[in-house]
């Protein structure tokens, strides 16, 4: 797999598991801890969370959601 397919697992991965674990709004948004990623999910929502066009959010406090 390519980097770029790689790139589109992570993603599919990190938001299928901020839904499991509710975080479908700022106000439901999960810590990394809560929504159960392991070390290299919370390295690749660092880098996916936040974007233009990203479906992750981080909330200022430091919390996640879709």
């Amino acid at each position: 797999m390519d980097n770029s397919g790689f790139h589109h697992v992570m993603r599919f991965r990190l938001i299928s598991k901020l839904e499991r674990a509710g975080a479908i709004s700022e106000v439901k948004a999960v810590t990394m801890k809560e929504a159960g990623l392991d070390i290299q999910e919370q390295l690749w929502l660092r880098y996916l969370a936040g974007g233009f066009l990203s479906r992750i959010k981080k909330t200022e406090n430091g919390r996640y959601h879709v």
